[in-house]
């Protein structure tokens, strides 16, 4: 499974031939998430609220990007990296 970003100990990736609706997944510490392009936690145990924040602040500066890997990885195309939060 191809990440997408590494920050702060989060690991973001996303899956080819992925389900709608558009997400990603997130993994913190042994925890994992699922998110949408907001930022939101759809399902997860990812219980760390300043991971979530983190995540969150991440997925809402690179929302184009997110879209943009998730047409690719729906074609079966190669993803590209995101650059993490400084």
């Amino acid at each position: 499974m191809p990440y997408v970003s590494m920050f702060f100990g989060i690991i973001i990736r996303m899956f080819h031939n992925e389900h709608n609706p558009p997400h990603f997944h997130a993994e913190y510490q042994g925890q994992r998430g699922m998110f949408d392009f907001d930022g939101k936690m759809m399902k997860g145990n990812i219980k760390s609220k300043t991971a979530r924040k983190l995540i969150k602040e991440w997925a809402s500066l690179h929302g184009e990007e997110l879209l943009e890997n998730w047409k690719k990885a729906k074609q079966g195309k190669l993803i590209d990296k995101i650059p993490p939060l400084d």
